[in-house]
C-alpha cells in the first residue's frame, strides 16, 4: 500500500510570516508532502501501529489507509451511564465483557456517564466501545496519549489480547508513544519519524511479577473504594496484598467456614491502573494454593471457596481448570431465618466456586 499525501494551504506574506521566513531561512510553510510504503495488503495481520513524533504525519496516513473507514471517535450521551452505551444491541453480559476485557472492571464506573470518568477510565471506555462495535477495520488516533503511562501500557495489553479474539478483524493504532509497543505486540509498526516499516514478532510483553504479603486490614481503606460492595469486614480474616515494585496492586481476605472444613476468600480487588493485566486471578490462585498446602495460621490443608457477582470474573474462573463451580444463584436468594438479606447483606446474584489446586491444571 503506497500512500502519497500532499497538503496545501495559502502561503501567507504578512509581516510576521515574512519575518519568520527570514529569521529561520524557511521558504514557505504552505506545502506538506508525506509518503509511506506500507506492505500490508496481504491482510495477514490483526494489529498495526503507526508511531512517531507530533507532526510527522500519523493522522494523515491513518485517514488514507482505508477509503471509507473513519478514525474511531465514539459519541457518548451525557445523560446515560456507559453501561447503557456499550453493546447496545447485545446483552448486558456482552457489555460487561467488553468493559472488563480492556481493564475497566471497577463496577461503580460502569454506572457513570462518560464525561465524569477519569482520563484513564475514558481511555478504557473508548476501547470497550471499539471492542463492542468490532468493525472489520478500526483506526484509533492518539492512542494512549492522554493517560498515565502505567494505565496506557496495561490498557494497551488488555485491548490487544481482546482484539485478537475478534478473529480476522484489523486495527491500526496511531500513537506518539513507543512504550506501548511491547505491550501491544503488534504485527507491524511504521515509524513516521524514521520512515521505517517493521513486521514480525519483534515485540515481547514485559513480565509482571508480584510479591504476596500476609497482613491485616490496614491496607483495606486503599482498596475499598474500588470494591463493588460496602459490607462489614470478614471475621478472623487473614489478609493478603500483591505488590509490584513496592506498589500495592491487589487485595484478598481469607477466613474459614465453621469447623475448619474449608477456607472462604473474598474482597478481591485489583487497583484500576492494573486491571486487565491478569494479576487478579493469578493472585487469587496463588493465595488459594498456599491454603491448600497448609500454608496458613492453622497449618491445615484447606480448599478455598470463592463467591462473586462479577460476571466476567465468574467466566474467568469457569475457564480455569483449577476451579469448579459449585453454585449459581443468578437471581438472588432467600434470606436466612434471622436475617432479611443474603450474601453479605446484598440481595444479589452470586456464583460460587471451589479451588481444586494446581494439580488439576
Amino acid at each position: 500500500m503506497n500512500i502519497d499525501i500532499k497538503h496545501q494551504c495559502t502561503d501567507h506574506d504578512s509581516y510576521r510570516a515574512a519575518r519568520i521566513k527570514s529569521l529561520f531561512n524557511v521558504e514557505q510553510g504552505a506545502n506538506v508532502n508525506i509518503t509511506a510504503d506500507l506492505p500490508i495488503d496481504d491482510n495477514d495481520w490483526q494489529i498495526g501501529v503507526i508511531v512517531g513524533g507530533s507532526g510527522t504525519g500519523k493522522t494523515s496516513i491513518g485517514k488514507k489507509l482505508w477509503r471509507g473507514t473513519p478514525i474511531h471517535k465514539p459519541k457518548w450521551d451525557k445523560t446515560q451511564p456507559i453501561i447503557d452505551q456499550i453493546a447496545v444491541d447485545g446483552s448486558i453480559d456482552d457489555a460487561t465483557a467488553c468493559l472488563s476485557a480492556v481493564g475497566l472492571g471497577t463496577v461503580p464506573a460502569w454506572l457513570r456517564p462518560y464525561h465524569v470518568l477519569s482520563n484513564g477510565e475514558q481511555f478504557r471506555a473508548n476501547l470497550a466501545r471499539a471492542l463492542a462495535d468490532a468493525p472489520e477495520r478500526l483506526i484509533i488516533d492518539e492512542f494512549s496519549s492522554v493517560v498515565d503511562r502505567q494505565i496506557a501500557c496495561i490498557g494497551a495489553n488488555a485491548f490487544a489480547k481482546s482484539w485478537r479474539r475478534t478473529k480476522g478483524k484489523q486495527a491500526v493504532l496511531l500513537t506518539c508513544h513507543y512504550d506501548v509497543l511491547d505491550w501491544l505486540q503488534p504485527d507491524w509498526v511504521y515509524d513516521t519519524s524514521k520512515g521505517e516499516f517493521t513486521r514480525g514478532s519483534l515485540w515481547q510483553r514485559p513480565a509482571i511479577n508480584f510479591d504476596i504479603y500476609e497482613t491485616n486490614w490496614q491496607f483495606w481503606h486503599l482498596f475499598e473504594p474500588h470494591h463493588y460492595l460496602k459490607i462489614p469486614r470478614m471475621i478472623a480474616a487473614t489478609n493478603y496484598v500483591a505488590v509490584v515494585d513496592g506498589e500495592l496492586v491487589a487485595h484478598l481476605a481469607v477466613s474459614t467456614r465453621p469447623g475448619l472444613i474449608e477456607a472462604r476468600a473474598c474482597r478481591l480487588v485489583v487497583m484500576p491502573e492494573w486491571q486487565g493485566a491478569g494479576i487478579g486471578t493469578r493472585f487469587l490462585n496463588q493465595v488459594c494454593e498456599h491454603w491448600l498446602n497448609a500454608e496458613n495460621r492453622y497449618n491445615k490443608p484447606l480448599r478455598t471457596i470463592f463467591h462473586t457477582s462479577h460476571p466476567n470474573l465468574a467466566a474467568a474462573l469457569r475457564r480455569d481448570s483449577k476451579w469448579t463451580q459449585i453454585s449459581g444463584q443468578l437471581h438472588g436468594g432467600k434470606p436466612s431465618k434471622n436475617s432479611t438479606t443474603t450474601y453479605g447483606m446484598h440481595f444479589r446474584a452470586v456464583q460460587g466456586f471451589r479451588y481444586l489446586g494446581a494439580d488439576y491444571d
